[in-house]
């Protein structure tokens, strides 16, 4: 996730927020919330954070991924079109499993409306 990407390489760096924060021209608070997702960075913030962390803006920024389904092969791909099978396989398996846990709850209400 882009925000503890952020706060790690921040601390590894040994900068602060308040640094942060006068780098971008804003207050502590501000970056604050800015690093922990609630604000977007925006792309001129996201030049100045890469410069203070010594690194490229690609390194740091949020990618976008996209989702896609297509003839019941679901796949992710990322803005580099990198192809993410095992994270399409691995929510398959989360998405059997919860229909699994619904179908037994569905039974115990069942029993339970009984009683």
């Amino acid at each position: 996730m882009t925000q503890e990407k952020l706060r790690k390489l921040r601390i590894q760096k040994g900068i602060s927020q308040e640094k942060i924060a006068e780098i971008l021209s804003t207050d502590p608070s501000n970056y604050s919330r800015k690093e922990r997702g609630k604000i977007k960075i925006r792309e001129e913030e996201w030049q100045k954070i890469a410069e203070a962390f010594d690194v490229h803006v690609e390194d740091i920024k949020e990618q976008e991924i996209k989702f896609s389904v297509n003839n019941e092969h679901a796949t992710f791909h990322d803005n580099f079109g990198i192809h993410h099978q095992s994270l399409v396989e691995t929510l398959n398996d989360y998405i059997s499993f919860l229909k699994q846990e619904i179908n037994e709850l569905k039974e115990e209400i069942k029993t339970l409306r009984s009683q």
